[in-house]
């Protein structure tokens, strides 16, 4: 396993997931593909999408449905491709989807250890490795980025930090697909800044490696912490994504976090 193996990985699950192929990520040319189900996509993933668009730094690939053909390609000929998950483009796309009930609604960076860079990083506290044993009682609000209660049967390994045997720091990993298993983690507030979460990430990251698997990581561009975290543990930006959902949903997702209208 080294960087150009996990990378090239990383491609051919985005391909299953858009239904395109690999090579459509290394064309000068933006591609549109239409989405199909596929049971090797990544698990969290609602299939077929209506738009979903992914950079890996050459081109965008849009993969939709067939209702949404036009708008993809209308979008991709309109800008130059890393323009394409800026504002004011946005606003571009979103007028169009307007006509649809849909709007632009997850935005994201994905994350893969540079081999070059990833070591396992220590902290005062100490850490264990974790089994399903050890943190099916875990399913609480304080890990919920660790591990996730709605997809139990996916989270497979996991690493906490603790102080005087109390549980302060989690990083938890769910095998998505096949070949490559997500990390999240969360510290307790009154313990963050002592360098636990990268402690965390990092030793995951390569008990990931060990077992042949691929550990990628997942952060909105804008939350900073988590791209320090990121950083600081020996992971690198890889590619993009965004995704365009039903307005009612976009909607219902501002209600869970708190918008009042």
């Amino acid at each position: 396993m080294d960087n150009k193996a996990m990378l090239k990985i990383a491609m051919e699950q985005s391909a299953i997931d858009l239904s395109c192929s690999a090579e459509d990520f290394l064309s000068d040319e933006n591609k549109v593909v239409i989405s199909r189900e596929n049971k090797k996509a990544r698990k969290y993933l609602k299939l077929p999408f209506l738009i979903n668009f992914v950079s890996y730094g050459n081109n965008v690939v849009a993969s939709c449905s067939n209702e949404y053909k036009s708008i993809a390609e209308d979008y991709l000929k309109s800008f130059t491709f890393y323009h394409l998950f800026e504002t004011p483009n946005l606003y571009f796309l979103n007028t169009k989807l307007e006509s649809l009930n849909a709007n632009a609604c997850f935005m994201a960076e994905y994350w893969l250890p540079d081999l070059n860079l990833l070591k396992p990083l220590e902290c005062e506290f100490e850490t264990r490795l974790l089994s399903k044993e050890d943190f099916c009682e875990l399913y609480k609000p304080e890990w919920s980025n660790a591990l996730c209660k709605a997809r139990k049967n996916l989270d497979i390994l996991a690493y906490g930090a603790y102080d005087n045997d109390m549980l302060i720091g989690l990083a938890g990993c769910s095998m998505d697909c096949e070949d490559m298993w997500q990390i999240g983690v969360d510290v307790l507030p009154k313990y963050r800044r002592k360098g636990i979460a990268s402690a965390l990430t990092s030793k995951l990251a390569l008990e990931i490696i060990k077992r042949g698997k691929v550990p990628f990581y997942c952060c909105a561009w804008s939350n900073l912490k988590s791209v320090g975290n990121a950083l600081k543990s020996g992971f690198k930006p890889a590619w993009v994504e965004m995704t365009v959902k039903e307005t009612s949903f976009t909607d219902e997702m501002n209600k869970v976090n708190g918008a009042e209208n």
